[in-house]
């Protein structure tokens, strides 16, 4: 899982800079802001669950 997390960090890098190159040629697309937000979406949920992990393991082995 953390080298998934570690993957979709370098996507949501990459995402970011073609949103930022994007705008300073003042290209106005919706599909290159939604770009980085998939990314995002999942990196989210890969982080909750890499931070909830070791409190579900110290809470079963109670």
């Amino acid at each position: 899982m953390r080298q998934i997390h570690r993957w979709l960090s370098i996507a949501f890098t990459m995402a970011v800079i073609g949103n930022v190159i994007a705008m300073v040629r003042q290209e106005q697309a919706v599909w290159i802001g939604l770009l980085a937000l998939f990314p995002l979406i999942l990196l989210m949920l890969t982080g909750l669950y890499l931070f909830a992990r070791p409190y579900a393991v110290r809470w079963r082995a109670e």
